[in-house]
């Protein structure tokens, strides 16, 4: 039983039904979750673990050969080749969907509640429903019931600063801007803050010209005890925990950062936050399990680990965690496979969160010592250039 049906589950689901597995995935939301989230990075290692699937990544996403980075004035400060396919998180989804059997996802079954003995597990949903099965793993997200059971005092730490984040349709880019930006991956750094852009397809992966998207990001420091809770607070009154709808986020909040904008951005750029419908609040947040393997019991992808986005290793991390834990089970008994994969993910997740503390420690709202000396080593523009979303620290 895998709980989650979003892209750490289907990783996982599919990984073990191609080696023989009898999976069923269980996704909480009812409707299908297609269309939801922005851009992302398709990391040469996500790539070829898909390709290990057999799935057709042609045309994955849109390939650029560039970074360049804009002064406040709009002149380009500076370039560094770098070579990535970056494409949209329903691209990626939609492969992994069509690719598991659709009679074995079953979607509005979110989980209340699991028993195990040393025969099973059992899965009780809040539908009344139940499940049994070998092992479940939980692939349910920063929010997971799984991990909520098996580690009730592990919860997500607020890492000091949101992203404010965007899709705008290449045909609403006006021509200049469209040249000087859109190829490439363009970087704005105002004091204590970063702001990224990148091309990703148009809806349904449309890849041609003129029919894509371009994925902004727009990081800011947010205090914890007054900057976060106002940021959370819809018209209403009611202060959101963790996240906020998009439709939710209060007017005041949103025209804050249109001004922000103005003030701080490359002309190109603050063109471009003019063109948001609407915007995406995202506050960044660590997360790390301490254990992996619970008897009959995993948790793998953002369930286990969430690290801040700077690193961009979030799915490529999901797919390997997959792949360890279907290698595992493929070899051993259940309780001995996720002790075996425990031990070899356990590691690598610990070790990019801490890069991506790293990267991102010039932006928290407050820093202590250390932080303030990451900051000098990561925060400055050649390595906000080069280090953002590469992975090569992994093989270091």
């Amino acid at each position: 039983m895998v709980i989650g049906g979003s892209m750490s589950g289907l990783l996982a689901a599919t990984m073990l039904h191609r080696r023989g597995w009898a999976v069923d995935v269980f996704e909480r939301v009812e409707n299908e979750l297609a269309g939801r989230g922005a851009g992302i990075v398709a990391q040469t290692e996500l790539i070829a673990r898909l390709t290990a699937l057999g799935l057709d990544v042609r045309d994955l996403g849109v390939e650029i050969a560039t970074r360049q980075l804009l002064d406040r004035d709009g002149h380009v400060a500076g370039t560094i080749a770098c070579p990535q396919v970056l494409t949209a998180w329903e691209r990626v989804y939609r492969l992994l969907r069509d690719a598991f059997p659709a009679e074995c996802y079953h979607r509005g079954r979110g989980l209340k509640t699991f028993v195990q003995d040393d025969r099973g597990v059992s899965a009780h949903f809040s539908d009344g429903g139940t499940a049994d099965g070998h092992v479940l793993i939980g692939a349910d997200g920063l929010r997971s019931s799984v991990r909520q059971q098996c580690l009730p005092a592990v919860a997500p730490l607020y890492a000091g600063y949101v992203a404010w984040r965007a899709l705008i349709p290449e045909s609403a880019l006006p021509e200049a801007i469209h040249r000087g930006v859109f190829e490439a991956m363009t970087f704005c750094l105002p004091p204590g803050e970063q702001f990224l852009g990148y091309p990703v397809a148009g809806p349904d992966n449309d890849l041609r010209q003129g029919h894509r998207r371009y994925n902004i990001i727009w990081y800011r420091p947010a205090d914890e005890a007054r900057e976060l809770p106002r940021l959370l607070t819809d018209e209403s009154g009611f202060v959101h925990t963790i996240s906020i709808p998009p439709p939710r986020i209060g007017r005041d909040a949103i025209a804050a950062m249109r001004a922000a904008a103005e003030q701080l951005l490359a002309p190109q750029l603050r063109e471009i936050v003019r063109l948001i419908d609407e915007p995406i609040l995202q506050p960044i947040y660590d997360l790390a399990s301490p254990r992996l393997a619970f008897g009959r019991v995993a948790i793998l992808g953002d369930a286990a680990f969430v690290a801040r986005p700077h690193v961009a290793a979030g799915v490529s991390k999901a797919a390997d965690d997959a792949a360890a834990l279907a290698a595992a089970l493929e070899a051993d008994d259940v309780e001995t496979a996720l002790r075996r994969y425990e031990a070899e993910r356990l590691p690598e997740g610990h070790r990019i969160i801490e890069r991506a503390r790293h990267l991102g420690a010039y932006l928290q709202a407050t820093q202590s010592a250390e932080e303030r000396a990451r900051s000098a080593c990561h925060g400055i523009p050649q390595a906000v250039l080069a280090e953002t979303a590469v992975l090569d620290f992994l093989y270091w």
